[in-house]
């Protein structure tokens, strides 16, 4: 397969500088960017896939009845902070 670029990005001398400066031994800063932007891809799926699973469960728990809503999930977590407030 071949390789592909990315196109040229425009940043502030200074972050170039603190890139530059965090660079470990024998790391190119293309290198480093190329880590950065593989990162931030594999965060961004499996942020997307936990976002689909959440949605998923929620077609399932409606589904079921077993539904239970957030200000009844909230109100109850309410009432369990401030009982151990109060024991404390």
């Amino acid at each position: 397969m071949k390789s592909a670029s990315f196109p040229p990005l425009r940043v502030e001398p200074e972050l170039r500088r603190a890139a530059e400066r965090v660079l470990r031994e024998g790391e190119s800063l293309s290198a480093f960017v190329e880590a950065a932007v593989r990162r931030g891809v594999e965060w961004r799926q499996a942020e997307d896939a936990f976002v689909a699973r959440g949605l998923a469960s929620e077609v399932v728990a409606r589904a079921s009845g077993r539904h239970v809503p957030a200000s009844t999930v909230l109100k109850k977590l309410e009432k369990r902070l401030a009982r151990a407030l109060r024991s404390q």
